[in-house]
């Protein structure tokens, strides 16, 4: 079941607007009053936008694009669609039901390989946002110090990273460590069933830190425990970005220009959650999450250090970082044998040209786009998130 919702905002931005303007003047001479009629309208772009995931501050940047009326400057009636354990963003892109779509970089290739004509037109996220992670006491602090223990992951594509970490430590992932499939929270990792577990920087390992030791009767912090990560290592893969129809890319003009429209939006988005983050956070909460303020507002500040700085300008793929992603995804085995594309992606699975020119407009009015002077906020979460 695909789970929609329709934005208390964007709901109030209706797709058509209409205002009927009535002048009149009087004069002295006693004349009748002419009377001057003129209509002025303007309609807006209805955009769907399907996430890969339930409303959570990963998307803060969307959110607060609607809510700060960004989408309707650009002309766009934008609404976002939920993501769901039963949704697959790339392939409700590639069928037309959206008009956009929010992705991972290797899924959304092996997508493509399959015949979803899908783009990505804006890279949103530079960094990896996934950790491999440990007690402190257990010694794992690189791939390496894998071997021998029972490491979870979760499948379902998000393992590749772990397995192409394992593989340029000089480890065999069949043999050298005990695989078990890990379910979407902390439970076996806390429960000692889990040596090494997988953990998003903004999400699980987050669930951690708002759990209670029960040797202390404290919520455990970051002293008890070590996290490998695959930026470091050198396997990280290209995690969200903003994927487009490729077909219509091609050969409509007006999707091109909407394209453009939607990015610059959604990227002023972004920088409000960077230069906001409690009122992103805010915005997030507001659309029901499930999720609790200070975790939110700790995903929001740990998606920041996922975007920020972004040297290039918010959005650019990098060609080195891309490079990087399809090596992995073209050369790395999981443990079924399987890689996650079995060709190299052709010209059209990226493109830096509407971002571009986003970037330009923004520069030109005077928008920080690169966030060379970001610097992350404290958070302090409490006990479940609250």
């Amino acid at each position: 079941m695909r789970l929609t919702r329709r934005t208390a905002w964007g709901a109030a931005a209706v797709g058509v607007t209409a205002a009927l303007v009535l002048s009149g003047c009087s004069s002295d001479s006693g004349e009748e009053p002419e009377e001057e009629t003129s209509m002025s309208s303007e309609v807006l772009i209805p955009v769907k936008l399907q996430l890969q995931w339930f409303t959570q501050a990963q998307f803060a940047g969307y959110y607060a694009a609607v809510d700060q009326g960004y989408y309707v400057d650009e002309g766009l009636d934008v609404q976002i669609i939920e993501g769901g354990t039963d949704i697959v963003p790339q392939s409700v892109l590639a069928d037309g039901s959206v008009d956009y779509a929010i992705a991972w970089v290797p899924k959304a290739l092996a997508s493509r390989e399959q015949g979803a004509g899908i783009t990505d037109v804006a890279q949103i996220f530079q960094k990896s946002g996934t950790l491999q992670v440990s007690f402190a006491d257990k010694g794992i602090s690189t791939a390496a110090d894998l071997e021998g223990k029972t490491v979870g992951n979760w499948g379902y594509g998000n393992e590749f990273e772990l397995f192409a970490g394992m593989t340029k430590a000089g480890l065999d992932p069949a043999t050298d460590v005990t695989l078990v499939q890990q379910q979407f929270d902390m439970n076996a990792f806390l429960a000692g069933d889990i040596d090494a577990a997988q953990a998003m920087t903004y999400n699980e390992y987050a669930q951690l830190l708002e759990a209670e030791n029960p040797d202390t009767g404290e919520l455990y912090t970051a002293d008890d425990f070590t996290a490998i990560n695959w930026n470091d290592e050198g396997t990280a893969m290209l995690q969200d970005a903003i994927w487009a129809n490729s077909e219509k890319l091609a050969s409509d003009e007006e999707y091109q220009e909407t394209t453009v429209k939607f990015i610059k939006a959604s990227i002023k988005g972004w920088i409000y959650a960077r230069d906001n983050p409690e009122e992103a956070r805010d915005i997030v909460v507001a659309q029901g999450s499930q999720l609790g303020n200070s975790h939110q507002l700790w995903q929001t500040n740990e998606i920041n250090k996922l975007i920020w700085p972004s040297p290039d300008g918010i959005g650019m793929i990098d060609e080195d970082a891309w490079t990087q992603t399809v090596d992995v995804a073209l050369t790395t085995k999981n443990d079924q044998g399987a890689t996650v594309i079995t060709t190299e992606p052709d010209a059209e699975a990226y493109t830096n040209e509407y971002v571009e020119k986003a970037l330009a407009e923004l520069e030109e009015e005077g928008v920080d786009v690169s966030g060379e002077g970001f610097e992350p906020i404290d958070v302090t979460l409490e006990a479940g998130g609250n």
